[in-house]
C-alpha cells in the first residue's frame, strides 16, 4: 500500500509540476487610432493567432477554454493563455466589414506583455509598449481567490493526513503560515523572473517543508514535513486547476 501511495504521489507531482498554475500570462494590447479615424474594430471580431516561427507559416487560434481567452473593446484587447507561442499576429475586422491583419510579433516569456497596436487603412502594426513594468499580482482579485482556494484545499488535506497519522492538529497553523509566505514569494517575486511553473512548485514544496518543520519542530520530523507538503501541494494544484477550469466556464 505504501508503494502504491508513493508511486501515485510521484506521478501527480510530475504532472502538477508541469501544469500552468495561476497566475496566467497575459498579452495586453492598446489600440491606437489615427486622428479623426473612421476605422473602428469590432469588439468580438479580433483574434490572436499563435505561431511557432517568425514567418507564421503555421497559425493556431488562441482558442477559448478554461481561463484562456481573448477579450476586446474599442480601446484595448487582453489575451490570457496557458502557454503562449513564441510569435503571434492579430487578425480583426473593421465595423464596415473590412478584414485586416497585423505584422508577426514576438511574445516574451513574461507574466505580462504589453503592446501598442497602430490602426490604419492598410492594417494593424504592433510594437512592444515602452512601459513593460510588471504589475503587483496582489492587485488582481483572482490572486486573493486563488490563495483562499489553496488554503482551504491544503488545510483539508493536511487535516486528513494529521488524523491518519495521529499527530497534533496544531501542525495546521504551520501549514497555513507556510502557504501564505510561499504564495507571497512565488506570486510576488518568482513569477516575474522565472517563467517555468515547475520551478515555482519545487520552490514552494521545499520552502513549505522547512517552514512547517521549523514552526512545529517538536511535533513533526523533516521527513514527515516533506511528505505532508508534497501531499498538500499535489492536492491544491490538481484539484485547484480542476475547480478553476470549471469555474472559468461559467
Amino acid at each position: 500500500m505504501k508503494k502504491v501511495l508513493f508511486f501515485a504521489i510521484c506521478v501527480f507531482s510530475f504532472l502538477t509540476a508541469w501544469a500552468e498554475v495561476a497566475p496566467l500570462p497575459e498579452a495586453q494590447f492598446t489600440l491606437l487610432y489615427p486622428p479623426a479615424s473612421s476605422y473602428v474594430l469590432k469588439d468580438s471580431a479580433t483574434e490572436l493567432l499563435l505561431c511557432k516561427d517568425r514567418l507564421c507559416l503555421e497559425q493556431t487560434p488562441l482558442g477559448t477554454y478554461g481561463s484562456q481567452r481573448m477579450t476586446c473593446n474599442e480601446q484595448t484587447c487582453t489575451a490570457v493563455s496557458y502557454d503562449f507561442a513564441p510569435f503571434a499576429r492579430l487578425v480583426s475586422t473593421f465595423e464596415d466589414g473590412t478584414s485586416v491583419s497585423s505584422n508577426v510579433f514576438p511574445i516574451d516569456e513574461n507574466l505580462i506583455n504589453r503592446f501598442n497596436v497602430f490602426i490604419g487603412p492598410q492594417g494593424l502594426y504592433i510594437v512592444p509598449a515602452e512601459n513593460q513594468t510588471q504589475e503587483f499580482l496582489w492587485e488582481r482579485p483572482q490572486a486573493w481567490g486563488a490563495l483562499v482556494l489553496i488554503l482551504v484545499l491544503e488545510l483539508l488535506c493536511a487535516a486528513a493526513w494529521i488524523w491518519y497519522t495521529k499527530k497534533r492538529f496544531t501542525i495546521l497553523y504551520g501549514v497555513a503560515i507556510a502557504n501564505v509566505l510561499t504564495a507571497a514569494l512565488t506570486w510576488g517575486i518568482l513569477v516575474h523572473y522565472v517563467p517555468q511553473s515547475a520551478v515555482w512548485w519545487i520552490a514552494c514544496v521545499v520552502l513549505e517543508t522547512m517552514l512547517v518543520r521549523f514552526i512545529n519542530y517538536k511535533d513533526i520530523s523533516l521527513k514527515d514535513s516533506a511528505t505532508l507538503c508534497i501531499m498538500t501541494n499535489v492536492t491544491s494544484y490538481t484539484l485547484g486547476m480542476i475547480i478553476s477550469f470549471m469555474w472559468a466556464q461559467l
